[in-house]
């Protein structure tokens, strides 16, 4: 039987370093190195980490009507999305929805950049860039966008925490300039070596990359694209500049860990062949000021305009560490031990405790001077049940039983967000 895994371009490395490894979206990845998947995730939420993510699916969207098979297809509105005074996205920024079909189902997240001149990036999920190229081709009305599939011919990798900024200053021609004015969900550069060299975001050695600040953490941080050949070499110098900071490299195990800390989804598990409505994520949808419809019409946006008997998804955290396995798979049951729904993920975030009525995290400013956290399950459950921030619900699995609450956030004093004038 031919294995049919896909490997990124720093396979060899994450071997050679003892990476546990396993198989996600079709490539064969690390889960944690040798210092384990603690040491990992508090190294993000204190100093920074390194993350291989080169098996993510980048497509090129462009063509006279691009921005109309994208306002079509995606739920974010393009004409309306960046800042509190929603301006259109522009060259240079970038915005997170879903591509959802007619159902109001999730086919996938995505962020969608947009490179100027009539030609966007979209980043999707792992082996999702066949699905989504197809989707995309199917509702090209005008049949004339050029829709490619970059997947498998760029490196990428998020370097994220605190201490991003002071890492990769040093690799980057000017980091001065590069950092100047780089607001959350903006981006520097490219990865085209026939692009414009006004524009590049150059490493010491003249090589470009994409530079984007976005990640999937929570915390500070950046996604860099560049050449796929030139990925291990970037990788290297990271990891050098980081080595007295504290960086470390860092596997999918940290990377579900963070995310669900910061209340991120995961797609076709937290969000998927359900009606994209009434969870933590409605943000990525293009409601009208009112709150009372959308400012655009878009696939999918009839069928969650219209059910009003969707389940309902929400954030939740433990009192200690223990989770329960989503596989078994595990249910949720209210105080009279009734079933009202499922599990959709369940991690421990181990930055967080509880001190006294509410939670801290190691980052929190206001921490006791003596905290130490010994971390709190947390995650997501879809229920047919309307609950409030504070109600109490308990998670069961075939193993044990869980109480836990119902939380608008999770992980406090997150870092992604920051100024970057703060951080650089």
């Amino acid at each position: 039987m031919i294995d049919q895994r896909k490997t990124t371009p720093l396979y060899s490395w994450h071997l050679s370093q003892g990476a546990r490894m396993s198989v996600f979206g079709g490539y064969d990845m690390p889960l944690w190195y040798r210092g384990g998947m603690k040491e990992e995730h508090l190294s993000v939420i204190q100093r920074a980490g390194l993350f291989d993510t080169s098996h993510m699916s980048v497509l090129s969207i462009s063509g006279v009507a691009s921005f109309d098979l994208l306002q079509r297809c995606f739920t974010k509105d393009l004409a309306a999305c960046i800042g509190t005074n929603r301006g259109p996205l522009v060259p240079g920024r970038c915005v997170y929805g879903a591509f959802l079909n007619e159902k109001g189902h999730v086919i996938d997240d995505a962020i969608v950049y947009d490179m100027g001149g009539r030609r966007y990036l979209v980043v999707v999920n792992a082996g999702m860039g066949t699905t989504i190229c197809d989707h995309l081709r199917h509702h090209d009305q005008t049949v004339s966008c050029c829709i490619d599939d970059l997947s498998d011919r760029i490196g990428k990798m998020d370097l994220q925490g605190p201490l991003a900024a002071k890492i990769l200053a040093p690799l980057l021609r000017d980091s001065q300039s590069v950092f100047e004015k780089m607001p959350y969900f903006s981006f520097k550069g490219f990865f085209d070596s026939d692009e414009s060299e006004a524009s590049a975001v150059l490493l010491n050695d003249g090589r470009p990359i994409l530079l984007s600040r976005t990640g999937y953490t929570g915390e500070f941080g950046f996604e860099i694209f560049v050449a796929r050949e030139a990925a291990l070499d970037l990788w290297k110098l990271i990891l050098t500049s980081g080595e007295t900071g504290g960086l470390v490299a860092c596997g999918l195990a940290a990377r579900d860990s963070l995310r669900t800390g910061a209340k991120l989804p995961l797609s076709h598990q937290d969000i998927g062949p359900w009606p994209f409505i009434h969870n933590p994520w409605t943000f990525a949808l293009p409601f009208n000021t009112e709150g009372s419809g959308f400012t655009k019409d878009f696939i999918g946006a009839q069928a969650i305009a219209e059910d009003r008997n969707a389940e309902r998804t929400y954030a939740f955290a433990g009192y200690d560490v223990r989770k329960v396995s989503t596989a078994d798979p595990a249910i949720v049951l209210d105080r009279n031990d009734r079933a009202i729904g499922t599990v959709l993920t369940c991690a421990t975030d181990m930055a967080i405790d509880r001190v006294e009525n509410h939670i801290a995290s190691i980052a929190s400013p206001d921490r006791p001077s003596d905290f130490s956290p010994g971390g709190l399950s947390c995650g997501f459950i879809k229920t047919s049940a309307v609950l409030r921030p504070g109600n109490i619900v308990k998670l069961k699995d075939k193993r044990r039983v869980l109480t836990v609450e119902i939380v608008d956030d999770i992980r406090p004093d997150r870092t992604a967000r920051r100024p970057i004038i703060e951080m650089a």
